[in-house]
């Protein structure tokens, strides 16, 4: 039986049991969650892919004092720790008062906390294309110094505003434009919605998480650290240690 015909069958369901509001991307999400539709490859396939993407990251990582961050300075006239583009983040400190409903009790607290410039982090959006019907999603298998197992799974764009504006001094993030121009790129927005972070150590930060849709005939490359995966396959990654990023969890949950 065919994924289309599986989603009718599934909505005329619903529909005779009396479900009238029908969110026609969760019906097909709970579809697409049933089995591995192999279309890009098999499960074990995307396994192998994101096992080798592993094994070829050369990312090493020194610890390093603070004060031997090059491009990072401490500025007297706060105290606090920052870029030298005035982009990025900064480390300040802060105290914590009345906080009785807190393990520390009303005592409270002080601790340093990363500080976004301008608090909106950055732009978390993942491109969803159907490969013969079926809803695919492009990830990344990305290294980040602080990963535990330095690669993970990946929204199709993660990136912080400084990135996009390429204040490091580096190149554009690839597929931005799927998403600070979606229309242009014959993209459609299913999902754009502002996301919290972690506030135990980001202040007042937040992420802009995006699902934006493009056609079946659409002719997009590839890089190798790039993957088509079903969502069946997505939620299997989930399952297995820190294979996917909390981005794509966030991103994903609303489906």
């Amino acid at each position: 039986m065919t994924f289309e015909h599986l989603v009718e069958q599934y909505t005329d369901m619903l529909r005779s049991a009396g479900i009238a509001d029908l969110d026609m991307l969760r019906i097909e999400s709970h579809i697409e969650s049933l089995k591995d539709w192999a279309v890009q490859g098999t499960l074990s396939m995307a396994m192998d892919w994101y096992l080798e993407q592993q094994a070829r990251c050369t990312m090493h990582l020194t610890d390093i004092p603070l004060h031997e961050c090059r491009d990072w300075y401490w500025d007297g006239s706060d105290g606090y720790i920052k870029h030298k583009s005035g982009d990025f983040f900064y480390v300040q400190g802060v105290r914590i008062e009345q906080s009785s409903s807190r393990e520390v009790g009303s005592s409270g607290w002080d601790q340093p906390i990363i500080t976004q410039v301008g608090f909106d982090g950055g732009l978390l959006g993942l491109l969803r294309k159907r490969l013969t019907g079926i809803p695919h999603y492009l990830v990344e298998a990305k290294a980040e110094p602080g990963n535990p197992d330095r690669v993970q799974i990946s929204p199709t764009l993660q990136a912080t505003f400084s990135n996009l504006k390429k204040a490091h001094g580096g190149r554009k993030p690839h597929f931005a434009e799927y998403f600070e121009s979606p229309g242009e790129m014959n993209g459609e927005v299913l999902f754009d919605q502002w996301m919290s972070e972690d506030g135990g150590r980001l202040y007042l930060k937040r992420n802009r998480g995006m699902l934006v849709e493009i056609p079946e005939t659409a002719d997009i490359e590839i890089p190798p650290s790039f993957r088509w995966l079903n969502l069946y396959q997505l939620k299997h990654f989930i399952k297995i240690n820190s294979w996917v990023n909390p981005h794509v969890r966030g991103i994903i949950s609303q489906l």
